[in-house]
């Protein structure tokens, strides 16, 4: 079971999700041994609320978890607005 925890930070503006995925917990982690992990990402906006990039600025452990942020955070939709917004996200895994 995969208890999650997202705390968002808007730069751009209010944005609030108006579709959310939420991650996996990934195999290659449990494979690892790793039973918890956290990733500060931050998701670019377009106008039509599509997300269309997503960076990880800080993980732990590294690149355990980066793959199942990305993909999810890539499907998360938001209300129309200007292009370019960004949002910072914080994703904590518990395994």
């Amino acid at each position: 079971m995969l208890a999650m925890a997202v705390t968002l930070g808007a730069r751009a503006g209010d944005l609030t999700p108006v579709s959310r995925v939420d991650p996996e917990f990934p195999r290659e982690a449990v494979s690892a041994g790793a039973d918890t992990g956290k990733v500060k990402a931050r998701m670019t906006i377009d106008a039509s609320g599509e997300v269309t990039r997503v960076e990880i600025i800080e993980a732990n452990p590294r690149r355990l978890f980066d793959r199942a942020v990305v993909k999810t955070l890539s499907q998360w939709k938001f209300s129309p607005g200007a292009d370019g917004r960004t949002m910072e996200i914080d994703v904590n895994f518990h395994r």
